[in-house]
């Protein structure tokens, strides 16, 4: 498994574990974006060591190439001095130079592939997570709004149990018999108060009111006819024999009448 597949690995780990842990979504992609920027320095570390071991590389290669070019060099001079034996030699060292140097540029040139790769690879793994940092506070946005959404279907929900409202419904009614029992009671008080005499004129005022007006309306409407010029008549009506109950109760009035104006006059 190569370097950035362990990578891989070490951040999907750390992320399971994450994710395992945490309570919080929020608290858990920050933490998150936090692993994946320090395993992002520590890939940089492995790809600028990669990257130094292809620049030696490159260096050897091409240390060695320009020795074995010195002693090509070598090899003419002895050649041109007529010491072809010492031409020989320096030929020789040429060609070990020569061996060495196409080593080195053959491991030279395996290193520039892998650093190209992993350079890649790297710049792969800065954009997923710069993508994951732009994507975390859409995700964080959306995780608030589901929990706005849970409050709110809670809160419908804790609405929809009727039990306060019947409560409510139960009280109203209460109220409703409360207030009716009280008139009754007052009603009651006022019809066995005593008063009853004044309870009858009261009761004679409001509805001899209501009647003129009714008639007064029937005879604008022409309903009945128009009102004649009242001739002077005495008319005496027979008054209605009173009950015991009302003659005391006249009785009590006068003698409380005659009490006041006593008191008035002292």
């Amino acid at each position: 498994m190569g370097f950035f597949g362990r990578l891989a690995t070490l951040i999907k780990s750390n992320l399971n574990d994450l994710i395992s842990k945490s309570e919080d979504p929020e608290k858990m992609l920050n933490q998150i974006i936090l692993d994946m920027n320090a395993q992002l320095v520590e890939a940089k570390k492995q790809v600028a060591i990669a990257i130094a071991d292809e620049k030696r590389l490159h260096r050897q290669w091409q240390s060695e190439k320009a020795v074995g070019d010195e002693w090509h060099k070598k090899a003419m001079l002895a050649v041109r001095a007529g010491d072809d034996a010492l031409a020989k030699e320096a030929l020789q060292r040429k060609k070990e130079h020569e061996q060495i140097a196409k080593a080195f540029e053959d491991q030279w040139k395996k290193q520039n592939i892998a650093v190209n790769q992993v350079k890649a690879a790297l710049q792969a793994l800065n954009n997923k997570i710069g993508e994951a940092k732009r994507k975390k506070d859409v995700l964080i946005a959306r995780n608030n709004r589901a929990k706005a959404m849970q409050e709110i279907q809670k809160t419908m929900g804790s609405l929809q149990d009727t039990s306060a409202f019947d409560a409510f419904s139960r009280m109203e009614q209460k109220i409703e018999q409360a207030e009716a029992e009280a008139e009754a009671a007052g009603e009651l008080h006022e019809e066995y108060s005593g008063d009853v005499l004044k309870n009858k004129f009261a009761r004679l005022e409001q509805t001899a009111g209501a009647d003129a007006d009714l008639e007064e309306l029937k005879r604008e409407m022409g309903l009945i006819p128009a009102r004649e010029a009242a001739v002077p008549a005495r008319v005496e009506a027979e008054e209605a024999p009173m009950d015991e109950a009302e003659m005391a109760e006249l009785e009590a009035a006068l003698e409380e009448l005659k009490k006041r104006e006593e008191m008035a006059k002292g």
